[in-house]
C-alpha cells in the first residue's frame, strides 16, 4: 500500500504542475493588462512601467513561471494585484464558509438521494419508479443559478426577516445549500438506482432470494454493498469540487468563499489569485481521489491497492 500511495502522490506532483503550467499559459494570453487593472486605464506609461518591473512582469514569461512553481513549492501563492494580500491567506481564509457549505450541501444531497435511489430500485417499473424518475430528471434539469435566484424570491416574499445573502448563521446557509443539493441529489439516485438493479441480477443475490432471503433484506445487505462505490467516487469528486468553489452559488448568494473570491479574481485580472485558487482546486481533487481509493478498500476488503488490473 506504501509504494501505491507514493505513485498517487508523485502523480498528483505531475497533476498540480500541469494545471499550473495550462493555468499560467491562459493568463498570459488573455489580451489584458495586469498593471492597467492594478493602476487605472488613465495611468501613464512611466506608472505602469514601474508596476510591470515591481511585479516581474517584464521578465519573459518562463522565469516568471518557474519563479512561481519555485515560490509556491515552499507554499507562498504571491499577493494579490488588486487586494494586496497573501494569496494562500486569501484561500484559507475564506476556505471555512466554502466548507460549512460544501460538507452541508453533500449531506442534504445525500440524504436525498440514497432513499430515492433504493425506493425507485425496490419498486423497478412500478408507479413509484416512474414517479421518482422524474423527480430526480427534473432535479438534474434545473440550472443552479435560476434555482437559487427562485428561492431567494420564494424567500423575500414568504419570510421577511430570512437572511437573503452573506454568511451569518445557520439560515442563511439554507438557502445556497438546498441550491446545490437537489441537483446532486438527482443524479445520484439515478446512479444509484441504476447500480441497484444491476447488483440484484448478480448470482450472488440470486443465490440469497432463493434461500429465502427478502428482496429488501438482500439489497440491503449484499446489493448495497457494491452499489454504492460508484456513488463514493463522484461524491468525493464532487465533495473536492463544492470545497474548491462554487462560482455561480456564491454569487447569487453573496457567500464569502472561495468561488466568489475566484470570481472577482478573474473579473479584476488578479492572475495570482486566479493561479491561487486553480491550484487550490486541483489540489483538492488529488487528494479526494486518493482518499475514495482509500475508503474503497475500506468499504471493500476484496480491493487491494496497488494490485488493480
Amino acid at each position: 500500500m506504501l509504494l501505491y500511495l507514493l505513485r498517487r502522490a508523485v502523480f498528483g506532483i505531475f497533476v498540480l504542475i500541469g494545471t499550473s503550467i495550462i493555468t499560467f499559459a491562459i493568463a498570459f494570453l488573455i489580451p489584458a493588462d495586469p498593471a492597467v487593472a492594478m493602476a487605472g486605464a488613465k495611468a501613464d506609461p512611466q506608472t505602469l512601467a514601474m508596476i510591470r518591473s515591481q511585479l516581474g512582469l517584464d521578465q519573459p514569461v518562463y522565469i516568471q513561471y518557474v519563479r512561481y512553481l519555485r515560490r509556491a513549492a515552499q507554499g507562498d501563492l504571491g499577493r494579490s494585484y488588486i487586494r494586496r494580500e497573501s494569496v494562500s491567506a486569501l484561500i484559507l481564509e475564506r476556505f471555512p464558509a466554502t466548507l460549512v457549505l460544501a460538507i452541508t450541501a453533500m449531506a442534504l444531497a445525500l440524504i436525498m438521494a440514497i432513499p430515492m435511489g433504493m425506493l425507485s430500485a425496490a419498486y423497478r417499473e412500478r408507479v413509484a419508479d416512474n414517479l421518482l424518475l422524474l423527480v430526480s430528471l427534473g432535479l438534474i434539469s434545473v440550472p443552479v443559478f435560476w434555482l437559487g435566484t427562485l428561492l431567494l424570491i420564494a424567500a423575500a416574499l414568504s419570510f421577511r426577516s430570512f437572511p437573503l445573502g452573506g454568511y451569518s448563521g445557520w439560515k442563511s446557509l439554507l438557502l445556497p445549500s438546498i441550491t446545490l443539493a437537489f441537483g446532486l441529489a438527482g443524479y445520484y439516485a439515478r446512479i444509484l438506482h441504476t447500480n441497484l438493479i444491476e447488483a440484484m441480477q448478480q448470482e450472488y443475490v440470486r443465490t440469497a432470494r432463493s434461500k429465502g432471503m427478502s428482496r429488501t433484506r438482500a439489497m440491503l445487505k449484499h446489493a448495497m454493498a457494491n452499489a454504492i462505490l460508484p456513488l463514493v467516487t463522484l461524491a468525493g469528486l464532487d465533495l473536492a469540487g463544492l470545497l474548491s468553489g462554487v462560482v455561480l452559488t456564491e454569487t447569487v448568494f453573496d457567500w464569502p468563499g472561495i468561488g466568489r473570491l475566484a470570481f472577482d479574481a478573474i473579473f479584476n485580472l488578479d492572475i495570482p489569485l486566479i493561479m491561487g485558487t486553480v491550484l487550490f482546486a486541483a489540489f483538492l481533487v488529488v487528494i479526494a481521489n486518493l482518499a475514495i481509493d482509500l475508503l474503497y478498500a475500506w468499504l471493500d476488503p476484496r480491493i487491494q491497492l496497488g494490485r488493480q488490473h
